[in-house]
């Protein structure tokens, strides 16, 4: 395969098909990303390069519903295994690190736990925590917009879909200069709004703008998957897994990322209070990528005898 950005269909044998993105050294090591909510499978070029400098190579997709992706109605969070198992043998691929931010954090999760043969370690960026969770004031410290989004959710398909209408009108050909202020003023901190410029606001513009290309399918199930039984249960992940979470993040609180942290078996918590959402995997995936790496190796030695 080209080291170049490529896209194809891959079909999954329930007769659906997922719209995949791979771009990298054609021989790395597989770095399965899963992006955030709403958005559409793409290569950003500093992370592809990133990857590459570690001999990584990233395969990503779009979710169910998202842009060239089909619908898949009712899916749970735990459903993506089976999508990310397809992908993977129609790319003769074995083992792979696995990583995801923002509402792909749960997806990534959910491999750690569903894929346990495959995955070698996990990263999770700002990602969500389920609900309800035990301990965790879930909504204390998001933003406005969020409030009112999760709150849709909650009251079930026909409210959200209202509300997704709605969001979306804003995003159909939303333009990199204002990226920061369609995603709503509420939940940009100041240091994320430093992030959403130049080639990245680039990036998120093209990626929200494919997102509902074919409508809000996607986002719909995405933020319905959220809010009810992931199709797994934390406390079953085996393999490793770090959580990283900002502190000035609006979108999803650092308290959701300690939360996660306590409850996946031996975790490794990476709590930041000067990032926030876009700003912590800008900022950070060197870090990230040399953690998993590192994670990686542990999990490959064998255990010494007592």
């Amino acid at each position: 395969m080209s080291s170049e950005a490529r896209t194809q269909l891959v079909q999954t044998p329930d007769g659906r098909q997922l719209e995949v993105v791979s771009a990298g050294p054609e021989n790395g090591r597989c770095f399965l990303f899963h992006r955030g909510t709403p958005s559409a499978a793409g290569a950003y070029p500093p992370m592809v390069a990133a990857l590459a400098d570690r001999d990584l190579r990233l395969v990503t997709f779009s979710r169910p519903g998202y842009a060239a992706s089909s619908a898949l109605a009712g899916r749970a969070v735990g459903d993506v295994a089976g999508d990310v198992r397809a992908i993977l043998d129609s790319l003769n691929i074995g083992t792979f690190f696995c990583a995801g931010q923002s509402g792909g954090g749960p997806h990534a999760l959910a491999c750690a736990a569903l894929l346990p043969d495959r995955v070698i370690a996990t990263a999770t960026l700002a990602g969500v925590a389920p609900w309800p969770a035990d301990g965790l004031d879930w909504f204390d410290g998001m933003g406005p917009e969020n409030l009112e989004e999760f709150g849709a959710s909650m009251r079930g398909r026909e409210p959200l879909e209202a509300y997704l209408d709605r969001e979306a009108a804003g995003l159909r050909d939303v333009q990199p200069a204002d990226v920061a202020a369609s995603l709503g003023g509420g939940l940009v901190s100041d240091v994320d709004m430093a992030a959403l410029t130049g080639g990245y606001a680039e990036f998120m513009a093209m990626s929200l703008r494919g997102a509902i290309s074919t409508g809000i399918a996607g986002w719909r199930d995405d933020d319905l998957a959220f809010v009810k039984p992931w199709g797994f249960v934390l406390s079953s992940i085996q393999t490793p897994v770090a959580v990283w979470q900002g502190g000035a993040d609006r979108m999803v609180p650092m308290a959701h990322g300690a939360w996660l942290a306590a409850n996946i078996p031996g975790a490794q918590e990476h709590l930041l209070p000067e990032e926030g959402h876009f700003s912590l995997a800008l900022n950070k995936i060197g870090d990230v990528l040399d953690g998993l790496l590192a994670l990686g190796e542990t999990a490959a030695r064998p255990a010494r005898a007592s």
